[in-house]
Formats: C-alpha cells, sequence, structure tokens
C-alpha cells in the first residue's frame, strides 16, 4: 500500500508550501487521498515554515504528521528540529547547499543534494525547490512525474506559465541527483 507522511521545512522563500502543494495536488490527480497541512513562523519570507502531506491509498483520518515517513530539510534548523520524529529506516533528504552539517541520526537513511548549485546551473535559484521535488520522487516514488507536471500545469498560470518548463528540468535534475545516490 502506498502511504507517504512527510515534513517539509525550510526558511520561508524557499519554496516550501509550493514543494508540498504541488505533491499533495499530484497524489489527487492519481485518485489517492492527501492532505497539506502549512505551518508558517512569525515571518513569511526568512522566517521558518514547514508544512506536512499525507499521500495514502486509505482515507486520512488527519492531517497532523506525528511520525514522518519522510523529512526534506531545506535548511540546518529544519533538520534538527524534525529528524528525531523519522522512524528507524526513514528518509531524510537534505538540501547540502545550505545545510553543511550531518544529521545527528545515524538510522535513517540521508540524501544529500546540492539543490541550490543545481537550481543556479539551470539559472535559477528559486528552483531549488523543484530540484529537491525531483529527489524526493525519484526516492519514494510517491506520485508519477506526469502527475507532478500537470499539477504545476496547473499551479503556473498567468505570469509564471512561463516557468514551467524551468520548473520542469529542475525535477528532472532532482531525480538524477538523487539516483546517483540510490
Amino acid at each position: 500500500m502506498r502511504h507517504h507522511a512527510f515534513i517539509a521545512a525550510g526558511f520561508g522563500g524557499q519554496g516550501v508550501m509550493l514543494f508540498g502543494k504541488i505533491l499533495s495536488l499530484a497524489a489527487m490527480y492519481e485518485n489517492l487521498y492527501t492532505t497539506w497541512l502549512p505551518s508558517y513562523g512569525p515571518e513569511m519570507r526568512g522566517g521558518t515554515a514547514n508544512c506536512t502531506v499525507v499521500i495514502s491509498e486509505k482515507y486520512i483520518a488527519s492531517p497532523v504528521v506525528d511520525k514522518p515517513s519522510e523529512v526534506i530539510a531545506f535548511n540546518i534548523p529544519s533538520m534538527y528540529k524534525f529528524e528525531k520524529f523519522l522512524p528507524e529506516g526513514g528518509l531524510l533528504l537534505l538540501n547540502t547547499s545550505v545545510i553543511d552539517r550531518e544529521p545527528e541520526r545515524k538510522d535513517v537513511k540521508v540524501i544529500k543534494i546540492p539543490a541550490n548549485e543545481i537550481a543556479d546551473e539551470l539559472g535559477n535559484i528559486k528552483v531549488q525547490n523543484m530540484v529537491m521535488l525531483g529527489a524526493y520522487l525519484k526516492a519514494t516514488d510517491a506520485v508519477s512525474f506526469d502527475s507532478v507536471k500537470a499539477a504545476l500545469e496547473k499551479s503556473l498560470k498567468g505570469k509564471k506559465a512561463d516557468l514551467l518548463e524551468l520548473n520542469l528540468k529542475a525535477i528532472e535534475a532532482g531525480m538524477k541527483a538523487a539516483e546517483e545516490q540510490l
């Protein structure tokens, strides 16, 4: 049975909320049950932000995630705050462009992605969240690339529509970076 309950966390402005929303919308396209629960710190940009997402084939009783199967940390404080909640064998996905420390946990699978550098090579640092999303997809198969593409097409409209191709390239680059560690 497919079931993923993850926490994505970082500073406001890193695209953590969009990361979660895209995955949750992609799950809906696959007729899966899903929840997306955002949590903002005292400031939007620069403050702490995280979201919990649950994707499941079965009905979801609560959007609250006490024991995430995966943690996606976009910065050091998020890694330290949330890695302790992972069960043994859980997945810890790190943006090593920002996180220059090793996690404390040794009993979880760690995937390190230099998301900012990859995004910068693609021409826009802002797509580092999509690089991380691609790495998450490759590591978990939570949803399909096609569903994520459909979710992006739905989300990036108007002035943002021209960013679709760049976001898709970032996701593919993240998938490739994660594949090298699997």
